[in-house]
């Protein structure tokens, strides 16, 4: 439901039960620490998250034999954190892991394995190498082709996953063809308001507003945000994402105060459920200082660039490619602020 602090609660009212009554080395705790570790990713709080997973992992080291299924998901867990810290080595590395386990104790065909061929596809899809990404996704597919009937949701995700490969890739007709392939499943299967239509609806926007198709992108958008607006808590984080992508669709058409609005919507829910360092606050202080450049209130751009690097500079190493990016738009707007107060100054 997206509530995670209340999540949070509730496992640690279980855990406090746990670490009185079981020994420490005991799975049940193995799997708790797992659980809180996904609530921490879920806000963004990558090393909280990651410490639970180390201990969900040190117990199974002490417990269970070296090629254990339940390894496989400690390491996909580990792995998910670094693939969300931008780490891609260090995430590649646990994925593998993951996958040379299940390779070895279950079949070829198992749904965890499809699982974990998506997070490797994921993986690439992120650091743009697209040829391993399809490869890793079309086998997922092949098990869940196999597996499941054709109108199962989780082929859907197969569909939804190289749906994103094809739109990131530029090729606009592959990814709509298969995200219509998702939503056609997924209409069959769900009732019109489940979460998984709404991001059906998102990923089509997300198509065309690539395509520069604005107003379709917007409809899909619209009724992906009806569907989150009945169905998630108001805080989030998959509303602050939709908002963003709202605004983007406005922006890029000219309509920068329905821009400012919505990205100053996803702003506020992120403030609400985020760390004060996490990479998605730095993106949304981004997108509203562009709204502000767009429509030449550079001191206003400049405050919202400003606050972005410094959110940059604490969630990234300071050679990441996003610092850097913030940084050229800070001397971009200041250049146009200087000629802005060269002009005041010299007008009769």
């Amino acid at each position: 439901m997206g509530e995670y602090s209340k999540a949070l609660s509730y496992y640690e009212k279980a855990l406090e039960i746990q670490l009185k009554t079981l020994p420490l080395n005991h799975p049940s705790l193995a799997t708790l620490y797992n659980n809180i570790g996904f609530a921490y990713n879920n806000i963004g709080e990558y090393s909280k998250a990651l410490t639970y997973f180390e201990k969900a992992l040190e117990i199974r080291q002490k417990t269970l034999p070296s090629n254990h299924p339940d390894f496989a998901k400690s390491y996909n867990s580990i792995g998910l954190i670094y693939h969300s810290m931008k780490e891609y080595s260090r995430a590649l590395s646990y994925y593998e892991k993951a996958l040379e386990i299940q390779q070895k104790t279950v079949s070829s065909n198992y749904p965890s394995l499809a699982t974990s061929y998506d997070s490797i596809g994921r993986l690439y899809d992120d650091m743009g190498q697209y040829s391993k990404a399809l490869s890793f996704h079309e086998k997922a597919l092949k098990i869940r082709q196999k597996t499941f009937p054709s109108d199962h949701p989780d082929l859907s995700k197969s569909y939804n996953n190289i749906g994103v490969l094809y739109n990131n890739m530029g090729e606009y007709s592959k990814a709509l063809s298969f995200h219509e392939k998702a939503l056609a499943t997924y209409q069959k299967t769900f009732l019109s308001n489940h979460p998984d239509l709404a991001t059906s609806y998102n990923n089509i926007g997300l198509v065309y507003n690539n395509m520069r198709e604005y107003s379709k992108a917007l409809s899909y958008y619209e009724k992906a945000l009806e569907i989150q607006l009945k169905t998630l808590p108001p805080n989030c984080p998959l509303l602050a994402t939709l908002y963003n992508n709202i605004g983007f669709a406005y922006n890029d058409i000219g309509e920068y105060s329905k821009a400012l609005s919505y990205y100053e919507k996803a702003l506020d829910v992120q403030q609400k459920t985020l760390p004060s360092n996490h990479p998605d606050l730095a993106a949304s202080y981004n997108n509203i200082g562009f709204v502000y450049d767009n429509i030449g209130d550079y001191s206003k751009a400049l405050s919202h660039l400003e606050c972005a690097l410094n959110i940059c500079q604490r969630a990234f190493p300071e050679t990441h490619r996003q610092i850097k990016d913030v940084e050229k738009g800070i001397e971009i707007v200041k250049e146009k602020l200087l000629f802005k107060k060269k002009r005041c100054h010299s007008a009769p």
